[in-house]
């Protein structure tokens, strides 16, 4: 257990005995008591989903955030709770079918394919154009 897993991030994991894992619950009341014991704090469970806007999270971030890629690999398990189309001209979703959780972060390699050596010049060129937009507008004062 992490500080964060008890500040911001609570995430019960659980899992039916019809699987290939071993069962598992949650008791919140059990993750609170350890929470306490171990970092002095108790579970904010709702503390994510109230900052960022839960449900509404594009309207959120549409607001308050701007040069932003998700980039999603759609064989990321997680893949299907993330940001996958654009929420505004500098809030970007990037995704491919083949890509999988953080691969796209990895160093390259001369034996990447080429979807993976695409989206990161995808990423480059993205980021790149922010940084000649932001020099531009010092230059403009």
């Amino acid at each position: 257990m992490v500080l964060q897993a008890c500040t911001e991030m609570v995430m019960p994991m659980t899992c039916s005995n019809e699987s290939m894992f071993p069962p598992s619950t949650f008791d919140y009341k059990d993750f609170s008591e350890q929470c306490m014991k171990k970092y002095g704090v108790m579970p904010r469970p709702h503390w994510i989903t109230t900052e960022f806007g839960g449900y509404r999270f594009k309207q959120v971030i549409k607001r308050f955030g701007s040069n932003i890629i998700f980039s999603n690999g759609m064989q990321d398990p997680w893949s299907r709770g993330g940001v996958l189309k654009n929420i505004s001209a500098s809030i970007i979703a990037l995704v491919t079918e083949k890509g999988a959780h953080h691969v796209d972060f990895r160093s390259a390699t001369k034996d990447d394919p080429d979807w993976l050596v695409e989206q990161r010049k995808q990423e480059v060129e993205i980021i790149q154009r922010w940084i000649d937009e932001y020099h531009v507008d010092l230059k403009q004062g």
